[in-house]
């Protein structure tokens, strides 16, 4: 019987009710600025202990579960994200609310490396575009988490935040039957033979330092215009949330549609002339976001959203690409910069936010990609289509 599609599924799901999680912190911010009265360099760093937390963790996971499977840990990832953003909104003082997201990171660092080498696993044959399946529910879980929180605190105030543990809780339920057919699938490839990866690459360290350099620069383009449009629209926050939970969920939601697009095109045209098309784009499409009015501020911000995460999959497959047989550490450490490193471009920006106001800590974004088009450009990957 060939359950792959279903386990595909399942962890394209999980992943979405995991990152629900992670997509609501930047959208609670405001909240939690206005409670603990913080500065916007300290609320950064709610989601750096959150974010550096999994940065720092998850290359450890995937470097143990390449030793010997753990698919337990994709329940517990989901278990513990979910007991974190319960407790989140119950804390007494920022130190607490501090100890608390890194826990909350320790649930995501504990997911990711296992799920992308699972479905790198289940998903042998174009595996850009398997892994673009299994990222899509990332960036769902992004998208329907910024505007679930806003709605549950306008509506119940910060505690409604809680009801996010929910979704973490089903996710990881569902996990435990198909555990045992995960862990086959994964002990299956393991037992297969890897021959040495004919990629053209004499230096894979090097080519991968770069394209971990590359995710920095596009968590901190991401997160940082998610963590800081509902501060440049806080006027709107205040007198019509809907408007900003929409702008979010269409920034964060179109990240699904870019991350659909992205393995498949990737796998047809090259990964390395991906990676680069995609920063690229993004300079002038973020300049004109950042200025638009009216109906273009939603019509850029799907287009932005689109462009900054399509090459998401397309980074953990390179990274697997290069170390084959070292699946779940390759795709730690990919998927722990691009979600760690995010929370430090936060907080920096916080701090041009708190000296120069928060439109110009906005528009240093837009210097982010360039840097990542000008890294693509120095990858010793050859330009050729994608296997």
């Amino acid at each position: 019987m060939n359950n792959g599609p279903l386990l595909l599924f399942l962890l394209s799901f999980g992943h979405m009710c995991t990152d629900i999680v992670q997509g609501a912190l930047p959208a609670l911010l405001p909240y939690l600025k206005d409670r603990f009265s913080l500065s916007y360099a300290a609320t950064g760093t709610i989601l750096l202990a959150a974010h550096l937390t999994s940065s720092v963790i998850q290359p450890l996971f995937g470097y143990v579960t390449d030793r010997k499977p753990f698919p337990v840990l994709l329940s517990l990832g989901c278990l513990i994200s979910g007991i974190g953003i319960a407790l989140l909104p119950h804390s007494p003082s920022f130190p607490e609310l501090i100890a608390i997201v890194t826990f909350l990171g320790i649930g995501t660092a504990a997911f990711h490396p296992e799920g992308f080498k699972a479905t790198a696993c289940i998903a042998s044959v174009k595996r850009a575009t398997g892994m673009s399946f299994f990222s899509v529910g990332g960036n769902l879980g992004f998208a329907i988490g910024a505007p679930t929180a806003i709605f549950l605190v306008s509506r119940y105030g910060l505690r409604g935040a809680s009801a996010l543990f929910i979704p973490a809780a089903f996710a990881a339920a569902l996990f435990v039957p198909a555990l045992p057919h995960i862990r086959e699938r994964i002990a299956a490839v393991a037992a297969r033979p890897i021959a040495p990866a004919d990629n053209g690459v004499r230096h894979p360290l090097y080519a991968v330092s770069l394209i971990v350099l590359i995710v920095v620069f596009r968590s901190w383009t991401q997160l940082g215009l998610a963590a800081f449009l509902p501060f440049l629209y806080r006027e709107e926050l205040a007198s019509n949330p809907g408007y900003v939970a929409s702008l979010l969920f269409l920034f964060l939601g179109a990240g699904a549609v870019g991350t659909l697009a992205g393995g498949p095109i990737a796998d047809r045209i090259g990964h390395r002339r991906m990676l680069f098309l995609s920063q690229a784009i993004q300079v002038p499409l973020i300049f004109l976001f950042l200025r638009a009015s009216g109906w273009a501020v939603f019509a850029l911000a799907i287009a932005v959203g689109a462009a900054i995460v399509s090459t998401f999959s397309v980074t953990i497959v390179m990274a697997q690409e290069l170390f084959p047989r070292r699946l779940a550490t390759a795709s730690g450490t990919i998927a722990g910069f691009a979600i760690g490193t995010g929370g430090i471009g936060v907080t920096l920006l916080g701090m041009v936010a708190d000296r120069y106001g928060v439109p110009a800590a906005a528009h240093t974004i837009n210097l982010l990609p360039a840097f990542g088009v000008l890294l693509a450009a120095m990858l010793p990957i050859p330009w050729k289509a994608g296997p």
